[in-house]
């Protein structure tokens, strides 16, 4: 039986249409065997790198006092009281809880303290104020130490 080539778009170029339907195949397949070993198959060699555990990085707090838009003079640092180990760094005066005050002691980074919680064994944050958290052995007890924040310059 002999063909009828009466169709003329596959009369010219039948290896075209061809090779265009088996190009397109072959991609469809490549892109679920991609997927399929992507998503199903064994993990390849890991490209994470194991990383020891350090402490954590510690917030230079000049730097988030100028991005927060504090003048230069007062991003400068915490005042220690002289002879003191403990530095003030900052202050949430709250008359209905207490309030709280960031404290760091012996040079380590500062950490937060509500009012009444115990910085040290025998040295507890007393009270805190607009710009002053003070340091006691107890709750009634005299202070041992007033911390103060540097004074604000306004310009």
């Amino acid at each position: 039986m002999l063909r009828s080539v009466s169709d003329p778009a596959r009369a010219g170029r039948p290896w075209a249409v061809r090779l265009t339907t088996f190009a397109v195949w072959a991609l469809a397949l490549a892109s679920a065997a991609y997927w399929g070993l992507r998503l199903l198959g064994p993990a390849g060699p890991s490209t994470a790198v194991p990383v020891a555990r350090t402490a954590p990085a510690q917030a230079d707090v000049a730097a988030v006092a100028r991005a927060l838009g504090a003048s230069a003079q007062l991003a400068a640092a915490p005042v220690a009281v002289a002879g003191n180990r403990y530095v003030l760094t900052g202050v949430v005066a709250d008359r209905r809880r207490g309030g709280a005050a960031l404290i760091a002691v012996a040079g380590q980074p500062p950490r937060p303290f509500r009012v009444g919680a115990e910085i040290e064994p025998g040295v507890l944050l007393a009270s805190v104020e607009a710009r002053k958290a003070v340091l006691a052995p107890g709750p009634d007890a005299p202070p041992v130490a007033t911390l103060e924040l540097p004074p604000l310059i306004r310009r």
